[in-house]
């Protein structure tokens, strides 16, 4: 879905009562229309959730979103970047 229509159906949701969270793949769009929590995710387009089967990034996409809906101290609106991804080599070691 669109970048800047994902933000406009959130801000709806959000005065109808209903949480979102929006994952932005564009940084300008989501900072343009402000929805009331978004998480700007660096990866390229069609892939919000990152690399295709890897449960384990695609995972660490939806739990910064979510810590992002369960945090009580952020006031609407909020964008909040995704951290850099740890390179391949690097993951599992340590």
């Amino acid at each position: 879905m669109c970048n800047q229509t994902v933000g406009l159906i959130a801000a709806e949701l959000e005065r109808q009562g209903i949480s979102t969270v929006a994952l932005q793949l564009l940084r300008d769009v989501a900072q343009r229309l402000r929805p009331p929590r978004a998480l700007f995710v660096p990866f390229r387009h069609g892939y919000p959730l990152d690399t295709a089967n890897d449960p384990a990034s695609q995972h660490a996409v939806l739990e910064a979103a979510l810590s992002l809906a369960e945090d009580p101290t952020l006031a609407p609106p909020v964008l909040a970047d995704f951290p850099a991804p740890v390179p391949r080599a690097s993951r599992g070691s340590a």
